[in-house]
């Protein structure tokens, strides 16, 4: 069953960082099966707290998607990315 990776950024904080984080993430993209569905483009808060983007990352499976987020290639991004700004990371199964 698909599981999705919704990441909301909040707040930036030091932009250097998220470049950083931008160039480090794109190797890992090609080795869990990943589909990037959508990355920053124009969206509109409906409820709750103001968001400066979103990213939603389809994965076939769960554990797939741990698989990636826990990976040591991606842990090494993923360090920038919480110097670099505000985020909030949910990992919800499909139907």
């Amino acid at each position: 069953m698909s599981a999705y990776l919704v990441f909301t950024r909040e707040e930036t904080l030091e932009p250097s960082e998220l470049a950083l984080y931008k160039e480090m993430v794109v190797p890992t993209l090609g080795t869990f099966e990943l589909k990037i569905l959508a990355a920053y483009g124009a969206h509109e808060v409906l409820e709750g707290a103001p968001t400066e983007g979103v990213v939603i990352v389809e994965f076939p499976t769960v554990e797939l998607a741990k698989a990636w987020y826990t990976s040591p290639a991606y842990e090494a991004a993923r360090a920038h990315r919480f110097k670099g700004a505000k985020y909030r990371c949910i990992l919800v199964q499909g139907v």
